[in-house]
């Protein structure tokens, strides 16, 4: 499964010195690369049971719908605050200087369905933890959670534990 970091742009000093940026458009960019990450996440689901993707904007859009159509699943999309039309709720995350709001349509998830999680990458957590509680509060279990790239150093798993997580790459440093 490691062979897709080889197709992912890393940046040094971006967006302040010291951090190295992992860049995913360079995964998309490639047939190759978009196909291997799809196939990767695909593999880690091949024996779960379950019954819809849920993925935040919007990468875990990018990652997550193709998933949803090739194993014929519905996708619920995680939008930021005010960008979904029907009634929805809420939750709010910390972020490195402040705090966001996630948002999702209540109708979503029914009580009982098995969600799967998909995005792009893990660092502090923060907005993977908002969506489980919001899966959750609608009556729904997160079976499975989902990412392309993982930084373990910012200890994102640590808020997710007791959760099924997968990577298809980790990076250790931040």
């Amino acid at each position: 499964m490691h062979e897709l970091d080889r197709y992912v742009r890393s940046i040094v000093d971006f967006p302040e010195p010291g951090i190295i940026f992992r860049d995913v458009t360079s995964i998309l960019q490639d047939a190759d690369g978009l196909a291997m990450a799809i196939d990767n996440i695909r593999e880690m689901l091949k024996d779960v049971e379950y019954d819809v993707i849920v993925g935040p904007e919007s990468r875990g859009f990018i990652f997550g719908v193709p998933v949803a159509y090739a194993e014929h699943k519905g996708f619920v999309p995680v939008r930021k605050k005010g960008k979904l039309p029907c009634e929805t709720i809420s939750a709010e995350y910390e972020l490195e200087y402040g705090s966001a709001v996630l948002e999702m349509h209540r109708d979503s998830i029914r009580p009982g369905q098995k969600v799967v999680i998909v995005d792009d990458l893990i660092a502090t957590g923060g907005t993977i933890q908002a969506i489980t509680g919001m899966v959750e509060q609608l009556g729904g279990q997160v079976v499975k959670i989902c990412f392309v790239m993982e930084l373990a150093g910012l200890s994102g798993r640590e808020k997710l534990k007791g959760y099924s997580v997968d990577s298809i790459i980790t990076y250790e440093g931040k």
